[in-house]
């Protein structure tokens, strides 16, 4: 089978593709035969060294994928082999074949698609993780989106509406905030045009912004904060902007509100069965229409640093996704 690996930790212009050995699967696993595989920002990170989690070279980038299952271990019954499926990895997902947990997996409904079913796990189930158990988002609310045309960012406008909150989309471009106008969102934010703290505290009305959800860091995430309204959550998804900020926490205090991390990889390999229960109510969602499961751009196996990159650009509206051909 094909692979791309991180032989070594660099930009994505190093990584390289290999042929190696079909894997066999152990007691209680399966084979899954890829067939497209989920990239997402950590993705830029890892390959880096410059994220949580830090496995050993050489492996391949991608956490999450769809496929049909090929072989079965000793011990499994369940899921069926031609049965079509999508899990979630921290990592080594760019490959043609993986061995993964039977109980790890989900069943793709036959009239959703494997490329976007692949392209929904993370940003999704990171998204629906932060706004319902972490941030106990009520119908009602007002929920504002930083970087609402990424792909997590998307993930929290559809949602957010779904969860029966009024959301505000904050992006960089009118394009991009057009694009969250279509996915759902009631109003939008140009923060290269705007103040991003007086233009939320506007929309906020007197109550101010119940939560906000925020993939980007860097300087928004201050300006973000101050325009929370009283018991408000700040809830901290990532720093796609390439800085991690320093909030004062005096305006915690002031406005007896809370900073709150969203981990969903930790969460997801700490609760197998949370991850499986969540995966296939967002599969549900997907095939139901009531998110869109967006994909962007695909790309062969043997371009995955030309995806990467669009992502680290941050030119990417919903999902990339690399396919195999298979």
């Amino acid at each position: 089978m094909k692979a791309v690996l991180c032989v070594r930790h660099g930009p994505a212009e190093e990584l390289e593709l290999h042929d190696l050995p079909d894997p066999v699967a152990g007691p209680g696993e399966v084979v899954v035969e890829v067939a497209a595989i989920g990239l997402n920002f950590f993705d830029t990170l890892i390959i880096r060294d410059l994220y949580q989690t830090k496995p050993e070279l050489p492996f391949s980038p991608g956490g999450e994928f769809a496929g049909r299952v090929v072989a079965l271990g000793a011990g499994v019954t369940q899921p069926r082999i031609g049965t079509r499926v999508c899990g979630y990895a921290s990592y080594g997902a760019a490959r043609e074949k993986v061995v993964v947990r039977a109980d790890r997996l989900a069943e793709v409904p036959d009239e959703l698609d494997l490329v976007r079913a692949a392209g929904l796990i993370v940003t999704y189930g990171t998204s629906l993780y932060a706004l319902r158990e972490r941030g106990e988002l009520k119908s009602g609310e007002t929920l504002a989106v930083l970087g609402a045309s990424g792909g997590v960012g998307l993930a929290a406008v559809e949602l957010g509406k779904i969860l029966g909150a009024k959301v505000i989309a904050c992006a960089s471009s009118a394009p991009k905030l057009a694009f969250a106008r279509a996915h759902g969102a009631d109003m939008g934010i140009d923060y290269t045009q705007e103040d991003l703290k007086l233009r939320l505290k506007e929309l906020g009305g007197e109550g101010g912004i119940d939560m906000v959800f925020d993939p980007v860091g860097g300087d928004q995430s201050e300006q973000a904060l101050r325009a929370l309204g009283w018991c408000g959550r700040l809830m901290v998804i990532g720093f796609a902007a390439g800085e991690i900020p320093k909030l004062p926490l005096n305006l915690l205090l002031l406005k007896n509100c809370d900073a709150r991390g969203v981990a969903f990889g930790t969460q997801a390999r700490r609760d197998g069965a949370w991850l499986t229960a969540t995966v296939k109510e967002l599969l549900g969602y997907a095939h139901s229409g009531r998110i869109s499961a967006h994909v962007d751009a695909t790309f062969p196996l043997e371009q995955t640093a030309q995806a990467l990159d669009e992502i680290a650009g941050r030119r990417v509206k919903g999902k990339v996704v690399l396919t195999t051909g298979l």
